[in-house]
C-alpha cells in the first residue's frame, strides 16, 4: 500500500485526534492494513511509537483480534499523597493543633479554629516531633491537610471588646 502525504496527514491526525485504547486500535489497524513490514513502516512514515503499536497488535496485547481492552492505569501514575511518605504526619498534625484550637464559642458550626499557621505547624513539626526540613511537605501542603482534617487556621478570639451602644436623643422616637 503507497503512502501518499494526503494519506499521511490524515492518518497522523486521526491518531492525535483519539485517546487510550481507541487510538492503538486505530495504529492497529491501521498497521495491519500496511502489510509486512507495517510496524516499522508506521513508526518510519508516521512517526508512531513501535511500542505503541505493539500494545495495540495482536501479538502483544490481543486489542485487535479479541476485542479486550488494556486498561491505561492513569490514576496510578503521579506524585503520591504526603501521607504515604510520611505514614505518621496526620497524626502527628493533630497533636500539635488539637492543643491550641477551639470551637466556635457560639456552637454555630462545628469547625474548629486554631492560633497557629501553617508555618508555625512546620516548624514544630520539624522541633518537636523530629522530622527533617527536606522530608516535610510545603506550608500549603499543610494547610490543605488541616483544612481536610477539619482545623481552620484563624485567630481565636477571647474576649471582643463591647460594642458601644448608642444613647437615644432628644430627636429620636421612643
Amino acid at each position: 500500500m503507497e503512502l501518499t502525504d494526503s494519506v499521511k496527514h490524515l492518518l497522523i491526525e486521526t491518531a492525535k485526534s483519539l485517546k487510550g485504547s481507541a487510538r492503538r486500535l486505530f495504529m492497529a489497524r491501521t498497521v495491519k492494513e500496511l502489510g509486512r513490514g507495517g510496524q516499522r513502516r508506521a513508526a518510519h512514515e508516521l512517526g508512531w511509537g513501535r511500542m505503541t503499536i505493539r500494545k495495540g497488535n495482536a501479538q502483544r496485547a490481543p486489542e485487535l483480534d479479541s476485542g479486550l481492552t488494556c486498561l491505561d492505569a492513569f490514576s496510578l501514575r503521579g506524585r503520591k499523597r504526603a501521607e504515604e511518605h510520611l505514614p505518621n504526619l496526620l497524626t502527628d498534625l493533630q497533636a500539635i493543633v488539637d492543643a491550641q484550637s477551639q470551637t466556635d464559642p457560639q456552637f454555630r458550626t462545628s469547625r474548629l479554629s486554631t492560633r497557629l499557621t501553617a508555618a508555625e505547624i512546620r516548624r514544630q513539626l520539624i522541633a518537636q516531633k523530629g522530622y527533617s526540613d527536606a522530608d516535610l511537605p510545603t506550608v500549603e501542603t499543610i494547610g490543605t491537610k488541616l483544612n481536610a482534617l477539619g482545623y481552620y487556621p484563624q485567630k481565636v478570639a477571647k474576649a471582643l471588646p463591647q460594642k458601644k451602644s448608642l444613647k437615644p436623643t432628644t430627636s429620636s422616637t421612643t
